[in-house]
């Protein structure tokens, strides 16, 4: 059975990250240890809210430092992506966690902030976004509408969907994820 380590620094998504799982039969578990987080089979690193607010925590805490030298697979969700960049422009400008080349800027647009279903190119599933900021990456391997949807880069895998959150799409893109640890 997968270990899969959910970062716990605050974020609004861990109960529904948790549950999303273990429903694919991972162990998966809620955790603040950084030896946890480096020894598990999957890091994930989920996100609603502040890039200030999470760095901090994230910081504060020695997580950010256990994501920053872990050699296995890392994933992160949402802001948990945006946060995996050099840097974020919310905030007032926030240092990232350096795991991926990049930037994450305000959204542009009549639609800000960017919430419901969205197809992914090239593949055309469509996933939930929920989300003000973006990422800008030479490590994108999808868009959506656009911006940026999935980033690849070494261990690292983010998207700025949520899989927790849409079905039977998101279920077996986490499915996916698992069987690469």
């Amino acid at each position: 059975m997968k270990t899969v380590a959910v970062t716990d620094y605050g974020a609004g998504n861990l109960r529904s990250v948790l549950l999303a799982f273990e429903r694919l039969g991972a162990r998966a578990f809620a955790t603040d240890d950084p030896a946890a987080i480096a020894g598990a089979d999957l890091a994930v690193l989920p996100g609603v809210g502040s890039a200030r607010t999470a760095m901090k925590a994230l910081t504060e805490s020695g997580l950010s430092d256990a994501l920053q030298v872990r050699r296995g697979r890392t994933l992160g969700i949402c802001l948990g992506l945006q946060l995996a960049l050099e840097e974020s422009e919310e905030d007032g400008g926030v240092p990232g966690l350096g795991l991926v080349p990049g930037r994450a800027v305000r959204l542009d647009g009549e639609r800000v902030p960017r919430i419901g279903w969205a197809p992914l190119e090239p593949s055309g599933t469509a996933y939930y976004f929920a989300h003000s900021y973006a990422a800008v990456t030479p490590a994108a391997v999808a868009t959506s509408e656009g911006i940026v949807a999935e980033v690849e880069w070494g261990g690292f895998t983010g998207v700025q969907f949520h899989p927790e959150k849409s079905g039977s799409a998101g279920a077996a893109w986490l499915k996916r994820c698992l069987s690469r640890v």
